[in-house]
């Protein structure tokens, strides 16, 4: 089901020069990439950058630079790039898993005495656990990227071999259900960031709403089986309300950093304080949200 077209008719009139797979797979190239950076930025905190701390900064790189070389190949070595891209995206879950139990390893005190093993306090003030998460939700998302739905919203992967995996749900509702638990993710992300303040800026709410609007709604898009024309509006607007709210969060969060010392650029107050890229992944989350739309089919 063409969900764009079902929008704007006019649409179908438009041959796109790419299809919905390879449009996600070059966003999830590009996010591995600013997933890097921002990894390095926000592990620069602490003035050093440790061994552990370095895997997401260089794998992240090699994987932007990676699955740019498999969309090179994917036009005469179909196979050889699907299995590259495939590997990447399972490294992509392992590195976002492994960052996770880090990051929660300042959180949780196994040693500690009893009635102390966690703490509220260290959640809010430790390396954010959801973070790396992202590594991972991106590599579920390639993965059903990179493989071939036939007949389309059928729910049948073709795979190596003439094989066929046969899924629960159709691939685009299976990808509204992840880009929703993905956006519920940089929700948790950027209420813990911003629990750091209190919540005393009216404007720290802004993310938060629009982030768990567009989630529920994008998880609710998972469960229909055919939506209606209405419901298609308000998820298009759920994503357009995330594409803005990014470009918005990081001029508030440069402007933070600006004026907390009389407006001079000084590199070290960018470092450490308000995250700058942080909030365009809301941004990065709506075009996602968006690539759904497009048409299934080859």
């Amino acid at each position: 089901m063409y969900l764009l077209a079902e929008l704007f008719p006019l649409v179908r009139q438009v041959r796109l020069p790419i299809n919905r797979d390879r449009a996600m797979l070059m966003l999830l190239a590009l996010m591995q990439m600013g997933m890097a950076v921002e990894a390095y930025a926000g592990h620069q905190i602490s003035g050093t950058i440790v061994p552990n701390e370095r895997t997401p900064v260089v794998f992240g790189a090699l994987a932007a630079l990676t699955l740019v070389l498999s969309g090179v190949l994917a036009r005469r070595h179909h196979m050889t790039a699907a299995l590259l891209a495939t590997i990447t995206f399972l490294a992509s879950i392992a590195v976002g898993l492994l960052g996770v139990y880090f990051h929660l390893r300042r959180v949780v005190l196994p040693a500690a005495p009893a009635g102390q093993l966690f703490s509220l306090h260290r959640l809010i003030w430790a390396p954010p656990f959801v973070a790396p998460l992202m590594f991972a939700l991106i590599g579920v998302l390639g993965l059903s990227a990179v493989w071939r739905e036939s007949p389309p919203d059928s729910g049948v992967l073709m795979l190596p071999g003439a094989r066929r995996l046969f899924m629960p749900l159709s691939k685009t509702r299976a990808l509204f259900l992840w880009v929703g638990l993905a956006f519920l993710a940089t929700v948790v992300s950027s209420v813990l960031d911003h629990a750091r303040a209190n919540f005393i800026n009216p404007w720290l709410w802004a993310p938060t709403l629009v982030g768990t609007f567009a989630a529920g709604v994008t998880l609710v898009m998972g469960f229909l089986e055919r939506p209606s024309r209405s419901e298609l509006w308000v998820y298009l607007i759920a994503q357009v309300l995330m594409l803005v709210i990014g470009p918005i969060g990081a001029l508030l969060h440069l402007q933070t950093n600006l004026t907390a010392g009389g407006g001079q650029w000084v590199l070290e107050r960018l470092l450490r304080g308000a995250p700058v890229l942080a909030p365009l992944l809301f941004s990065n989350m709506g075009l996602l949200g968006l690539l759904v739309l497009l048409d299934p089919a080859d």
